[in-house]
């Protein structure tokens, strides 16, 4: 690290603490041909992942959205936040751990359905009546007997 005072390259790091909910690491340097003090901080380079919608365009992946959904389908069920936290948490892991700058709403869709299908069936069926956009009783039956034939 460059001191801010004499540009030496040369500095030796006296204290360090988290900061930020831990989401961030305090450093106190002292260089080591002025001998003046100074203070760094190292974070986590974060890089957005971009969300593909089906009509192409583009928006930042927000796990708050994927939240929101899941409590529509979960409503007056006995599924906890906690339950909901969690699965918005493993979904938000799989979206980063792709390292992929770019994922679709389809595949988050998939995730968030899969994710529902072992919570909570019901909860299943509504985030699907709405996300698979079942524009008759056919297709929703279609949908109900194959979870059904999985049962089995």
């Amino acid at each position: 690290m460059k001191c801010m005072f004499c540009c030496c390259e040369d500095s030796k790091v006296i204290d360090s603490r988290s900061a930020d909910e831990g989401r961030t690491i305090r450093r106190r340097r002292e260089c080591v041909q002025c001998g003046k003090r100074f203070t760094t901080y190292e974070t986590i380079e974060d890089t957005p992942v971009l969300v593909v919608k089906s009509d192409g365009t583009r928006q930042t992946y927000d796990p708050q959205k994927i939240k929101s959904g899941i409590i529509k389908s979960c409503e007056k069920r006995p599924v906890s936040m906690g339950k909901i936290d969690g699965l918005v948490d493993e979904i938000t892991k799989c979206v980063y751990n792709s390292m992929e700058q770019e994922i679709s709403s389809k595949q988050i869709g998939e995730m968030v359905m899969d994710g529902l299908k072992n919570l909570d069936e019901v909860a299943y069926v509504r985030y699907a009546s709405v996300y698979r956009s079942f524009t008759d009783i056919d297709s929703f039956m279609a949908e109900l007997q194959k979870m059904m034939a999985n049962r089995k």
